[in-house]
């Protein structure tokens, strides 16, 4: 199982390192359009009706698109106080329920995300022009992302790889 699923995370690594990119430039794409939306409204009194909906629609895709890369690197939320009570065997199982747990609930975002984007095709956002689609494909494409990413957790972890230890330059010495 290793031989395969080793190239196959090199794979999903820089899937996750493109959508970290992506949600970045969304980032700074609207602060850029925020502050042209603040000057064009108080120094030119003439605030232009695209800038509102462009913002919203990039925040939706870098969060979602963050949200999977949290996934991927094991930062997205979780309680740890059990972790560090139960003995090292035990730690394994609950980490699986977890990626489990996460597994199932961007199973539901494609889902119901699916069912959004599909219902939104017909609907265009008025001053963008683009089909409401747009805003909601953020959610199915973070989920799709978010499945396999925990997917690949569970998988590697079933082949002895080390994917809960954190990463040798986060571990600092006494």
């Amino acid at each position: 199982m290793r031989q395969w699923l080793l190239p196959v995370s090199g794979v999903l690594r820089a899937t996750s390192n493109a959508a970290l990119w992506l949600a970045g430039f969304g980032l700074v794409a609207m602060t850029a359009i925020v502050a042209f939306q603040v000057y064009m409204r108080f120094i030119v009194n003439a605030s232009p009706s695209w800038t509102e909906g462009a913002a919203i629609m990039l925040m939706s895709w870098f969060v979602f698109l963050g949200a999977a890369v949290g996934v991927r690197e094991n930062f997205h939320m979780g309680f740890d106080v059990l972790l560090y009570v139960l003995p090292k065997g035990a730690k394994g199982a609950l980490r699986v329920i977890s990626d489990i747990a996460v597994f199932a609930f961007a199973f539901g975002m494609i889902f119901y995300g699916g069912q959004l984007a599909i219902r939104g095709w017909s609907v265009n956002i008025p001053v963008l022009h683009v089909p409401q689609t747009m805003t909601y494909l953020p959610i199915v494409i973070s989920g799709f992302l978010m499945c396999l990413y925990a997917l690949e957790r569970i998988l590697l972890r079933l082949a002895g790889e080390p994917v809960d230890e954190p990463p040798a330059e986060l571990v600092t010495e006494a």
